[in-house]
């Protein structure tokens, strides 16, 4: 099994250029972005990016978007995110709030704005110590990166300068929209720098996978500022043009719903996101992600840097103090932050990849995870993850790997019951696990396909109307990235002309949901960050999921499937009690409790 993953976010600094910025997303110019204020994230003003559930048409999203003002006005095509402008009068949060409770909707977020992750330091004191610290020059005897492209999404990379001008590739600007990635500020050439500038070639610096190709992909202007929406745009496009590992090396983007879809599409094509952790030097309240790896920065002493964030969304620690890399105008210089450690983990990641083509993304982080050096607290902890990277170990333990995964998902329908009457527009809850990882999930009905989702909670809108009233059968199939599925199957009535007729009974509902917890099993001894799934099943519907532990709300999601990652070193020694309540729309709730032992 994978062991978890985790996210960042920080205050934004202020970058008066902004106001008259716009962004080119496709062939969609979309409008400027207010001025930042120092004290709180901003974004885009009026501007929404919503994901609907496979199925749901886009005359049904214009009916959800009709009575706030939203029009449709772009569309992330390869993870189904529609952007969304409102009225100027319109308030981003309020209408951001509503539609999040739209179970037709995966998720709505406002487009944030995001900034780099590093700064400058002084240009002197020449020397890498970050490459024996991780033992890179070890692990260079089995693998140099070789045949592996990183993906470096930023400010664009300086394509001119000699330790890096043989080592790229075609890559794309999503401000300007076309070909030109070069670099308008500074930030990406050294982010590209650390992680994949040309080594052993008597020029420079040397880097961690410096046999590996770089791909520029501009996501930010002159300030070094970008939007979710243009990283998500630009890791699509990764995806889709081979490239192995993407960095990101930006605060806030694992916070976004957006960027996670587009990460999980880079993994289900078997890429690795990198993502810095952010410098706030705080903890950094973001729930966990298995779409990506967040990487704190330490610094020569095996510690963690003061401006480090931190917290459950951290994965693994990597060098990021006094970096000597790659700068824009051909020279070099030292720079902190974690925007330095994260191409650092890339590069690890790169090594890996070219050590053992076959590996998927999954293989790669388990790997890379569980040989870093544990620091801190034994095993995983808020501050280093797993730990501090090992090239050395990492690349002997992707050489040695097997990645032969023989075993299926598992897959049921949640919602709606097998025996039940629906009518009209239908929400579809499809709970799916894997023993490393699930790559999509399909719905068919009556052997028609209603959609494909690639990110958990699994979900889809069915629009009955399209088929015949009578007896309908709902499958869906689960697949991983081997190739491996199953399916689940139920059967229901379509009844519109029932529903529709004005004789139609109005009979309450008085038979409560069925409420299943999946995991952890009753009686299990559990440890670590354990992820507690479980859903609802319902006559007419399950509406809303609440999780508590020891009598204590944790986790409450509208729909019929909840996945809630425990961090069970929070509690002490001994019995815990986890309860599931599922509720229907006519207030009825079903309970399941079990107890489990730490």
């Amino acid at each position: 099994m994978n062991a978890p993953h985790r996210r960042t976010s920080r205050s934004f600094r202020r970058a008066p250029a902004l106001a008259c910025l716009a962004i080119a997303l496709g062939t969609l110019s979309l409008p400027a972005v207010a001025q930042v204020n120092s004290s709180q994230p901003q974004w885009a003003p009026g501007r929404l990016l919503v994901q609907p559930r496979p199925g749901l048409s886009d005359t049904e999203l214009d009916k959800i978007l009709k009575p706030h003002g939203g029009k449709q006005v772009g569309k992330i095509d390869k993870i189904n995110v529609r952007i969304v402008q409102l009225p100027a009068q319109a308030s981003e949060k309020a209408v951001e709030a509503l539609l999040k409770k739209n179970k037709h909707l995966k998720f709505a977020e406002r487009d944030m704005i995001v900034s780099g992750a590093a700064t400058a330091n002084d240009p002197y004191a020449a020397s890498e110590w970050h490459l024996s610290k991780i033992q890179a020059n070890s692990a260079w005897d089995a693998s140099t990166g070789a045949g592996v492209v990183i993906a470096v999404l930023d400010s664009g990379v300086d394509a001119t300068h000699p330790d890096l001008a043989t080592k790229m590739v075609g890559g794309w600007n999503f401000l300007d929209n076309n070909a030109d990635a070069s670099d308008v500020n500074g930030h990406g050439t050294a982010v590209a720098g650390a992680a994949a500038a040309a080594s052993n070639n008597g020029v420079g610096v040397a880097s961690v996978s410096g046999g590996s190709m770089i791909m520029p992909i501009r996501i930010a202007d002159a300030n070094a500022y970008a939007y979710w929406s243009t990283v998500a745009q630009g890791l699509t496009w990764a995806a889709d043009k081979g490239a192995n590992v993407a960095n990101i090396s930006y605060n806030g983007v694992s916070g976004s719903s957006t960027v996670q879809s587009a990460a999980q599409y880079l993994k289900n094509k078997g890429g690795v996101t990198v993502v810095a952790a952010g410098n706030s030097g705080a903890e950094e309240l973001i729930a966990a992600s298995s779409t990506m790896v967040s990487v704190s920065a330490t610094d020569a002493n095996d510690v963690k840097t003061s401006w480090s964030s931190y917290g459950q969304y951290v994965d693994v620690a990597a060098p990021g103090m006094n970096i000597w890399t790659t700068v824009r105008g051909g020279g070099y210089q030292q720079w902190w932050g974690t925007s330095l450690a994260s191409p650092v983990v890339a590069g690890v990641v790169g090594l890996m990849k070219a050590a053992n083509p076959a590996l998927a993304a999954g293989d790669l982080e388990r790997l890379l995870f569980s040989t870093a050096v544990d620091l801190g607290t034994a095993g995983w902890d808020a501050y280093y993850g797993y730990g501090r990277v090992n090239a050395v170990a990492a690349v002997q333990a992707a050489r040695l790997a097997t990645p032969a995964d023989a075993t299926a998902p598992t897959v049921s329908i949640a919602s709606p019951a097998s025996g039940s009457t629906v009518s009209g527009l239908v929400a579809v809850d499809v709970s799916a696990s894997d023993n490393v990882g699930v790559s999509r999930v399909d719905l068919m009905v009556n052997g028609k396909s209603v959609g494909s989702d690639t990110t958990a909670p699994y979900g889809f809108s069915w629009d009955t109307t399209a088929v015949a009233d009578g007896a309908a059968t709902l499958t869906a199939y689960a697949y991983d990235a081997a190739g491996n599925y199953s399916t689940k199957a139920v059967s229901v009535t379509v009844a519109n002309s029932t529903a529709n007729s004005t004789s139609k009974s109005t009979a309450a509902d008085t038979t409560p949901p069925v409420s299943t917890i999946s995991n952890p099993g009753a009686g299990a001894t559990v440890s670590g960050t354990v992820s507690v799934k479980g859903a609802g099943s319902d006559n007419v519907g399950v509406t809303q999921m609440r999780l508590y532990i020891d009598n204590n709300l944790v986790s409450t999601v509208s729909g019929a499937s909840l996945s809630y990652s425990w961090n069970t070193r929070k509690v002490a020694a001994g019995g815990h009690s986890v309860r599931l309540d599922a509720i229907d729309a006519a207030g009825n709730v079903g309970t399941q409790t079990i107890q489990v032992a730490r």
